[in-house]
């Protein structure tokens, strides 16, 4: 393998690291890697393909303590959605709104890191917000998961709850999309990688504490959002 590919083997590893312990994190630390590697056209949809995997691994042990109510009412919105955005922005410049969704994004971080609450996204108006939000983003930039990160870090949920959730959101997300993109098989030594890293962060999830989760979350949120920035500006 060449450097540009080892490089892009170990992003895998510690995306799926990342997945497994904070529910999130995967796509935004191996696809610049894997796109990097292998080009857009082979890249993008292999990136999906190792996403669903980063999120199936951790949901074979944790699937009891999803949330499917509150997976679905993400789900609907960012569903449904998806096409219709990718519609409406076909052939507008869309980094000023990239820039503006990701500062929203930072600070809503920064409001949660001080413990801020909103009762607005406790509801179900709060819920369809996040989940529009998230196919916006990822239709712009392919950062869909820093909203739905911000609305469970606010939610309270219970560390191995939340990890599940979001792991089922992804993972249906993630389906669907590469059921739009095509199938395509990622290089073999990305799987291996991924199965290390995702064993790696399910072992040391449940010692977690919930702060520490919380804080994984809202950094994972914040690295997203600031990708954004800088894609939308260079």
């Amino acid at each position: 393998m060449s450097g540009v590919e080892v490089v892009a083997v170990a992003a895998v590893a510690v995306g799926a690291f990342a997945q497994a312990a904070t529910g999130m994190g995967f796509s935004l630390v191996a696809a610049p890697a894997l796109i990097a590697a292998f080009g857009p056209h082979r890249g993008v949809p292999a990136v999906l393909v190792l996403a669903v995997l980063a999120s199936l691994l951790p949901l074979s042990r944790d699937w009891r303590h999803a949330r499917p109510r509150d997976a679905g009412s993400l789900l609907v919105p960012t569903l449904l959605a998806t096409p219709v955005v990718a519609w409406l922005l076909s052939g507008v410049d869309t980094r000023v709104v990239a820039v503006a969704a990701g500062c929203g994004v930072l600070l809503g971080v920064a409001l949660l890191a001080r413990g801020l609450r909103s009762s607005f996204l406790l509801r179900p108006a709060g819920a369809w917000l996040t989940g529009l939000g998230s196919a916006g983003l990822n239709v712009i930039g392919g950062v869909g998961g820093p909203p739905i990160g911000l609305y469970a870090a606010n939610a309270g949920w219970p560390p191995r709850e939340s990890r599940a959730t979001l792991q089922v959101f992804f993972l249906v997300q993630n389906v669907a999309t590469a059921a739009v993109l095509g199938f395509v098989l990622p290089p073999w030594p990305a799987v291996p990688a991924l199965a290390v890293g995702a064993a790696i962060g399910m072992v040391l999830a449940p010692r977690m504490p919930p702060a520490a989760t919380r804080t994984g979350v809202l950094v994972v949120s914040c690295v997203g959002a600031l990708a954004l920035i800088v894609n939308a500006l260079t």
